[in-house]
Protein backbone atom coordinates (compact mmCIF):
# COMPACT_ATOMS: atom_id res chain seq x y z
CA UNK A 1 0.00 0.00 0.00
CA UNK A 2 3.23 2.24 1.18
CA UNK A 3 4.56 1.61 -2.33
CA UNK A 4 1.53 2.08 -4.32
CA UNK A 5 0.60 5.44 -2.35
CA UNK A 6 4.64 6.63 -3.37
CA UNK A 7 4.32 5.56 -7.24
CA UNK A 8 0.81 7.63 -7.53
CA UNK A 9 2.53 10.35 -5.47
CA UNK A 10 5.69 10.25 -7.81
CA UNK A 11 3.27 10.18 -10.98
CA UNK A 12 1.27 13.20 -9.85
CA UNK A 13 4.12 15.15 -9.73
CA UNK A 14 5.79 14.24 -12.86
CA UNK A 15 2.62 14.95 -14.87
CA UNK A 16 2.44 18.56 -12.94
CA UNK A 17 6.24 19.09 -13.71
CA UNK A 18 5.37 18.05 -17.58
CA UNK A 19 2.09 20.32 -17.71
CA UNK A 20 4.27 23.56 -15.97
CA UNK A 21 6.73 22.96 -18.99
CA UNK A 22 3.86 23.04 -21.45
CA UNK A 23 3.07 26.48 -20.34
CA UNK A 24 4.50 29.26 -21.35
CA UNK A 25 4.74 33.46 -19.84
CA UNK A 26 6.05 36.66 -21.45
CA UNK A 27 9.72 37.52 -19.78
CA UNK A 28 9.76 40.75 -18.81
CA UNK A 29 13.07 42.87 -19.76
CA UNK A 30 14.68 45.99 -19.01
CA UNK A 31 13.28 48.82 -21.55
CA UNK A 32 15.93 51.21 -23.04
CA UNK A 33 15.54 54.34 -22.36
CA UNK A 34 14.80 56.91 -25.28
CA UNK A 35 17.78 59.46 -24.03
CA UNK A 36 21.07 59.23 -22.03
CA UNK A 37 21.88 58.99 -18.62
CA UNK A 38 23.05 62.52 -17.89
CA UNK A 39 20.24 63.71 -20.48
CA UNK A 40 18.07 64.85 -17.79
CA UNK A 41 20.58 67.23 -15.81
CA UNK A 42 20.86 69.50 -13.94
CA UNK A 43 17.58 67.98 -12.90
CA UNK A 44 17.92 64.20 -12.10
CA UNK A 45 21.59 63.87 -12.23
CA UNK A 46 23.10 61.18 -14.55
CA UNK A 47 24.02 59.22 -11.80
CA UNK A 48 20.48 58.56 -9.95
CA UNK A 49 19.49 57.71 -13.53
CA UNK A 50 21.94 55.15 -14.38
CA UNK A 51 21.18 53.41 -10.67
CA UNK A 52 17.22 53.91 -10.66
CA UNK A 53 17.72 52.21 -13.98
CA UNK A 54 20.19 49.80 -14.30
CA UNK A 55 19.99 48.61 -10.18
CA UNK A 56 16.67 49.54 -8.95
CA UNK A 57 14.07 48.94 -12.12
CA UNK A 58 16.11 45.94 -13.02
CA UNK A 59 15.71 44.41 -9.85
CA UNK A 60 11.92 44.35 -9.88
CA UNK A 61 11.98 42.43 -13.75
CA UNK A 62 14.20 40.05 -11.72
CA UNK A 63 12.33 39.48 -8.98
CA UNK A 64 8.82 39.39 -11.30
CA UNK A 65 10.87 36.97 -13.41
CA UNK A 66 10.74 34.74 -10.64
CA UNK A 67 7.55 35.18 -9.26
CA UNK A 68 5.50 34.52 -12.57
CA UNK A 69 8.23 31.59 -13.08
CA UNK A 70 6.97 30.31 -9.67
CA UNK A 71 3.56 30.93 -10.17
CA UNK A 72 3.36 29.03 -13.78
CA UNK A 73 4.39 25.81 -11.62
CA UNK A 74 2.01 26.44 -9.20
CA UNK A 75 -0.52 26.64 -11.35
CA UNK A 76 0.58 23.73 -13.00
CA UNK A 77 0.66 22.09 -9.78
CA UNK A 78 -2.89 23.17 -8.07
CA UNK A 79 -0.88 24.53 -5.41
CA UNK A 80 -3.62 27.05 -4.26
CA UNK A 81 -1.67 28.37 -1.30
CA UNK A 82 1.24 29.02 -3.25
CA UNK A 83 -0.40 30.74 -5.87
CA UNK A 84 -1.71 33.24 -3.47
CA UNK A 85 1.46 33.54 -1.32
CA UNK A 86 2.88 34.74 -5.12
CA UNK A 87 0.62 37.73 -4.95
CA UNK A 88 1.97 39.37 -2.98
CA UNK A 89 5.71 39.51 -4.69
CA UNK A 90 3.80 39.89 -8.36
CA UNK A 91 2.01 43.07 -7.05
CA UNK A 92 5.02 44.32 -5.70
CA UNK A 93 7.49 43.54 -8.73
CA UNK A 94 4.68 43.93 -11.57
CA UNK A 95 4.07 47.35 -10.15
CA UNK A 96 7.41 48.47 -10.22
CA UNK A 97 8.13 47.16 -13.06
CA UNK A 98 4.93 49.11 -14.75
CA UNK A 99 5.49 51.84 -12.87
CA UNK A 100 8.88 52.76 -13.96
CA UNK A 101 8.47 51.77 -17.59
CA UNK A 102 5.88 54.53 -17.49
CA UNK A 103 8.12 56.81 -15.89
CA UNK A 104 11.09 57.12 -18.33
CA UNK A 105 8.75 57.84 -21.16
CA UNK A 106 7.29 60.22 -18.85
CA UNK A 107 10.73 62.46 -18.92
CA UNK A 108 12.05 63.86 -21.86
CA UNK A 109 15.39 66.31 -22.12
CA UNK A 110 14.72 70.21 -22.25
CA UNK A 111 16.40 69.60 -25.59
CA UNK A 112 13.80 67.29 -26.97
CA UNK A 113 11.00 69.38 -25.79
CA UNK A 114 11.18 68.14 -21.72
CA UNK A 115 9.19 70.93 -19.74
CA UNK A 116 6.84 72.21 -22.43
CA UNK A 117 3.57 71.70 -22.62
CA UNK A 118 2.21 72.50 -26.17
CA UNK A 119 -1.42 73.82 -27.43
CA UNK A 120 -3.58 70.18 -27.39
CA UNK A 121 -6.02 68.07 -25.66
CA UNK A 122 -4.27 67.96 -22.74
CA UNK A 123 -3.45 71.21 -21.89
CA UNK A 124 -6.94 72.12 -22.70
CA UNK A 125 -8.12 69.30 -19.99
CA UNK A 126 -5.51 70.72 -17.27
CA UNK A 127 -6.97 74.20 -17.63
CA UNK A 128 -10.27 73.03 -17.84
CA UNK A 129 -9.73 71.17 -14.50
CA UNK A 130 -6.65 72.77 -12.24
CA UNK A 131 -6.94 76.33 -14.43
CA UNK A 132 -3.51 76.32 -15.34
CA UNK A 133 -0.54 73.93 -15.59
CA UNK A 134 1.04 76.12 -12.68
CA UNK A 135 -1.58 74.88 -10.29
CA UNK A 136 -1.81 71.29 -11.66
CA UNK A 137 1.88 71.15 -10.61
CA UNK A 138 1.43 72.75 -7.27
CA UNK A 139 -0.78 70.29 -6.70
CA UNK A 140 0.00 67.04 -7.97
CA UNK A 141 3.68 68.12 -6.39
CA UNK A 142 2.38 68.74 -2.91
CA UNK A 143 0.37 65.31 -3.25
CA UNK A 144 3.83 63.64 -3.81
CA UNK A 145 5.22 65.46 -0.88
CA UNK A 146 2.90 64.72 1.23
CA UNK A 147 3.14 60.67 0.37
CA UNK A 148 4.06 58.57 3.83
CA UNK A 149 7.13 56.65 3.14
CA UNK A 150 7.61 55.61 -0.43
CA UNK A 151 5.18 56.00 -3.47
CA UNK A 152 4.00 57.51 -6.47
CA UNK A 153 1.88 60.30 -7.21
CA UNK A 154 0.06 60.86 -10.42
CA UNK A 155 -1.99 62.66 -12.75
CA UNK A 156 -4.52 60.20 -14.03
CA UNK A 157 -7.56 59.69 -16.54
CA UNK A 158 -11.03 59.18 -14.71
CA UNK A 159 -12.39 57.00 -17.26
CA UNK A 160 -15.73 57.22 -15.20
CA UNK A 161 -15.95 60.76 -15.08
CA UNK A 162 -14.04 61.73 -18.00
CA UNK A 163 -11.95 63.90 -16.45
CA UNK A 164 -8.22 64.64 -15.24
CA UNK A 165 -7.55 63.43 -11.71
CA UNK A 166 -4.53 63.43 -8.96
CA UNK A 167 -3.84 60.24 -7.28
CA UNK A 168 -1.10 58.71 -5.25
CA UNK A 169 -0.37 55.23 -4.50
CA UNK A 170 2.38 53.53 -1.91
CA UNK A 171 5.23 51.60 -2.69
CA UNK A 172 4.80 49.82 -6.16
CA UNK A 173 0.84 49.52 -5.83
CA UNK A 174 0.26 50.05 -10.26
CA UNK A 175 -2.54 52.71 -9.97
CA UNK A 176 -4.78 51.34 -13.02
CA UNK A 177 -4.66 47.91 -11.38
CA UNK A 178 -5.62 49.22 -7.94
CA UNK A 179 -7.69 52.05 -8.43
CA UNK A 180 -9.27 51.69 -12.15
CA UNK A 181 -7.52 55.24 -12.99
CA UNK A 182 -5.01 55.38 -16.13
CA UNK A 183 -1.70 56.40 -15.02
CA UNK A 184 -0.22 59.88 -17.52
CA UNK A 185 2.27 60.75 -15.60
CA UNK A 186 3.93 59.32 -12.70
CA UNK A 187 6.39 60.96 -9.81
CA UNK A 188 8.07 58.56 -8.39
CA UNK A 189 9.14 59.44 -4.81
CA UNK A 190 11.23 56.14 -3.36
CA UNK A 191 14.06 57.68 -2.52
CA UNK A 192 16.31 56.06 -4.91
CA UNK A 193 15.01 58.52 -7.33
CA UNK A 194 16.09 61.58 -5.75
CA UNK A 195 18.49 61.16 -2.88
CA UNK A 196 21.67 61.30 -3.95
CA UNK A 197 21.03 65.03 -5.52
CA UNK A 198 18.36 66.26 -3.21
CA UNK A 199 18.84 64.66 -0.28
CA UNK A 200 15.59 64.84 2.45
CA UNK A 201 14.38 67.74 0.27
CA UNK A 202 11.47 65.96 -1.17
CA UNK A 203 9.56 68.93 -2.52
CA UNK A 204 12.77 70.28 -4.07
CA UNK A 205 12.49 67.51 -6.16
CA UNK A 206 9.03 67.12 -7.09
CA UNK A 207 9.17 70.50 -8.13
CA UNK A 208 12.29 70.54 -10.50
CA UNK A 209 10.68 67.04 -11.99
CA UNK A 210 8.51 69.13 -14.08
CA UNK A 211 11.47 71.00 -15.77
CA UNK A 212 12.11 67.26 -17.92
CA UNK A 213 8.20 65.83 -18.12
CA UNK A 214 7.58 64.60 -21.84
CA UNK A 215 4.09 66.21 -21.62
CA UNK A 216 3.76 65.20 -25.44
CA UNK A 217 4.06 61.64 -24.11
CA UNK A 218 1.65 62.38 -21.07
CA UNK A 219 -0.75 63.98 -23.81
CA UNK A 220 -0.74 60.65 -26.20
CA UNK A 221 -1.32 58.40 -22.55
CA UNK A 222 -4.65 60.76 -22.34
CA UNK A 223 -5.42 60.53 -26.03
CA UNK A 224 -5.28 56.75 -25.81
CA UNK A 225 -6.94 56.52 -22.48
CA UNK A 226 -9.87 58.88 -23.97
CA UNK A 227 -10.51 56.30 -26.56
CA UNK A 228 -10.71 53.12 -24.17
Amino acid sequence: MQLARSTLSTAKQSNAWNKFQKLSFSVATLPSLPYGYKDLEPYISGEIMEIHHSKHHNAYITNLNAAMKNLQKAEAESDLSTIIKLQVAIKFNGGGHLNHSIFWKNLAPTSSGGGVLNEGVLKEKIESKFGSLEKLKDELSASSVAIQGSGWGWLAYDKVNKNLSIATTSNQDPLEATTGLVPLLGIDVWEHAYYLQYKNVRPSYTKEIFNVVNWKDVQERLIAAMKS
